[in-house]
């Protein structure tokens, strides 16, 4: 009897066997130095994100900090640029 694919499922399927790992990009030059930021008030139930600097393939461009929600039981590892062999690489911020 035939199996009727629902969107969700071929959705699935696609990402599981795609992978939805990004590839890790290295710069060769350094990124600048961060910019100063008016943090907001983020209240209780959320944690401030620091702005960072993004490459774009060609260039560095600013990302703005903001607030984002807390996950319980969780920390938040802030996002930062790593020196590596050939240039720096990005480590993405995220919930330990």
């Amino acid at each position: 009897m035939p199996t009727k694919l629902t969107w969700p499922t071929v959705l699935l399927t696609f990402f599981l066997f795609t992978g939805c790992a990004t590839k890790t990009v290295v710069v060769q030059k350094a990124p600048p130095p961060p910019r100063k930021e008016v943090r907001a008030k983020c209240g209780p139930r959320h944690v401030w994100v620091k702005g960072h600097w993004k490459w774009n393939g060609r260039r560095y461009v600013w990302v703005s900090g903001h607030c984002q929600r807390k996950r319980a039981g969780h920390h938040w590892v802030p996002g930062h640029w790593k020196k590596v062999k050939g240039g720096w690489r990005w480590v993405p911020g995220h919930w330990k």
